[in-house]
């Protein structure tokens, strides 16, 4: 049971139990079917015909389940049990009208009842709080043997241990509430992402279209291709443009990201195959050298996956070191139910300080080489949506080592969304 009380060393006994009440929120609302079964053994163990669970509040006595006779409440200052209610131990009294502690309790008088036999055991909370009793008692004067009294005791805790049942339940059942609100919250966000970043697109797409094609055709003109000054001026106006347009595609797919996915067994090696053979006349130009070894099928997007490794391979040719050809190692391990895809490089590495930092949403490290910070916040939320995970590794010597882990196989809650086979083992 966690801690309630969080100045408990400073409260008062009184204080705390009110706290433990509360948080219990029992009275009134008590797991009667649970408590009523209890209270019955109670009884039937210690074989009297009556038997209670009390709680004890400041100014009353609330019997949350009783066996042979109807519950209810009474003034704390006529309850037998809030006479003894700080104790820590059982209590069993053969007969009351001879014992100082009850004499002249009203429930032994006469007034409220002619109890002669009780006997008793504290409910004591995890954190030490006695909140009431478990009592059983009767008419007639008796006694309990040595295992009659230790089962009330047991029988005690186990009322307890209800309680504490139905706390965590609802504290679970809260958190549930909250993080399907969270991730329906969520979902909408994403939905409003997609049609947002939709809308910006279009919206800048349309006017830097006619400004690469002015711009282009500026530069076209024989008074700016003849001065040097000018030609070069539009040059830098026409790349910007198109850096530009390709930003505004990166954004529009990270925000699509993850809206639905096609999954379907799909072999890693052919959708290497294809990025590598995109990538070849950059990986020539770059004297660039790949290794690759045995890819798993994976239920995935095809052409979300392309988008992983494109991006990864791109980048490890991209931050190559200066002067040093692009060496990439590209493999796969089981990892429990899991494979992990790892891309190597021999580049010029990320520090571990800037390791998570690199997934954000326009974050770059390396300033010296373009790059718009989409890519791997994009990388992320695809493994992600496909229920993975990403990360950069130590290497030995210079390089970088980004991996991601995808599930081998779909849990059986996702086989609504197009895939229909085990993966590979």
């Amino acid at each position: 049971m966690t801690n309630r009380t969080s100045s408990a060393d400073v409260l008062d006994p009184a204080q705390r139990r009110e706290d433990a009440l509360a948080g219990y929120d029992v009275l009134g609302n008590a797991p009667q079917r649970e408590l009523q079964a209890l209270v019955d053994i109670a009884a039937q163990v210690c074989a009297v015909p009556r038997a209670a669970i009390n709680l004890i509040t400041a100014s009353h006595q609330h019997q949350i389940a009783t066996t042979g006779f109807d519950a209810s409440i009474c003034a704390r200052e006529d309850s037998m049990c809030a006479a003894v209610l700080q104790h820590t131990h059982r209590v069993v009294v053969p007969d009351a009208s001879l014992d100082v502690r009850f004499r002249e309790n009203p429930f032994v008088t006469g007034v409220l009842g002619t109890v002669r036999f009780y006997a008793s055991a504290p409910l004591t909370t995890p954190d030490g709080v006695i909140i009431g009793r478990l009592c059983v008692f009767d008419s007639q004067p008796r006694a309990l043997d040595e295992a009659q009294e230790q089962a009330l005791v047991a029988i005690a805790e186990r009322v307890v241990d209800v309680l504490e049942l139905r706390l965590r339940t609802h504290e679970l059942e809260d958190s549930l509430a909250a993080l399907t609100e969270t991730r329906d919250e969520l979902h909408r966000s994403n939905e409003a992402l997609s049609v947002f970043a939709g809308q910006v697109s279009h919206d800048l797409r349309t006017p830097l279209t006619a400004i690469m094609a002015s711009t282009e055709m500026l530069g076209q003109q024989p008074a700016v291709a003849g001065d040097e000054w000018s030609e070069r001026l539009v040059a830098t106006a026409f790349r910007s443009a198109t850096r530009m347009a390709g930003m505004i595609e990166q954004i529009l797919a990270h925000a699509r990201v993850g809206a639905e996915l096609h999954r379907s067994d799909t072999d890693l090696d052919e959708v290497l195959s294809s990025v590598l053979e995109d990538l070849d006349p950059t990986l020539t130009a770059r004297s660039a050298t790949v290794t690759t070894g045995a890819l798993p099928t994976l239920p995935a997007d095809a052409q979300q996956l392309y988008s992983v490794l494109l991006n990864l391979v791109s980048n490890a040719v991209k931050y190559a070191r200066p002067g040093v050809a692009p060496v990439i190692e590209i493999s796969a391990v089981r990892v429990s139910d899991s494979w992990r895809i790892s891309v190597r490089d021999n580049g010029i590495g990320i520090s571990t300080a800037d390791r998570e930092r690199v997934f954000g949403l326009f974050n770059r490290v390396e300033t010296s080489v373009d790059g718009s910070g989409i890519g791997l916040a994009t990388v992320k939320r695809i493994i992600e949506a496909h229920g993975g995970s990403i990360g950069i590794s130590s290497v030995d010597g210079p390089g970088t080592d980004v991996w991601f882990e995808l599930p081998a196989r779909l849990p059986d809650h996702d086989e609504h969304d197009g895939y229909d086979g085990l993966g590979a083992d």
